[in-house]
């Protein structure tokens, strides 16, 4: 003889369903709870969201083509440590080709002698590189999700960067 009535696992999935149904209707803040004017404050939104993104992507960009810059400074004062730099200097590039996608190639930045020190030299890249990365990694809490993944990768890579800079610094001759 079969069992008729409320069981047990009748009851938790009913619960389950109705616990479900108040979470998506408590969560969904569509078009019905907007104002009668919210389309123009949406609007608004996503145009200041949009811009936000563009200067950020701006900044990051023009930080890479400094960076670059310094690379070659660094390359150029010091050959024996450009074999070091060359992969590092092309993956900046590559940040920067990334960052600049979107948006405008920036102006070059001024050039600034490298130290005439090897191991000074690679150790001020290293730095540079580290305030980079802290730089973007504070930038991407407030980023769109695409640019923040791509900022923080970047900024992984930054730190990996001014680690291999330090060691290579070890290595090379004055």
């Amino acid at each position: 003889m079969r069992r008729t009535g409320t069981t047990r696992r009748g009851v938790l999935t009913a619960s389950g369903a109705v616990a479900l149904g108040a979470v998506l209707t408590g969560c969904g803040g569509g078009a019905d709870s907007e104002p009668s004017g919210g389309t123009t404050s949406a609007d608004a939104r996503t145009a200041s969201a949009r811009a936000r993104t563009t200067a950020q992507r701006t900044a990051a960009a023009r930080t890479s083509h400094a960076l670059l810059t310094r690379y070659a400074e660094v390359a150029a004062a010091h050959p024996a440590a450009e074999a070091g730099l060359a992969p590092l200097r092309a993956a900046v590039e590559e940040h920067a080709r990334a960052f600049a996608k979107a948006v405008p190639a920036p102006a070059p930045p001024t050039a600034s002698p490298a130290p005439g020190d090897a191991r000074a030299a690679l150790k001020s890249l290293a730095a540079e590189e580290r305030r980079v990365a802290d730089d973007r990694a504070r930038t991407l809490l407030d980023a769109e999700p695409e640019l923040a993944r791509l900022l923080a990768s970047v900024a992984a890579a930054g730190a990996v960067h001014a680690y291999l800079l330090t060691e290579l610094a070890k290595e090379v001759s004055s």
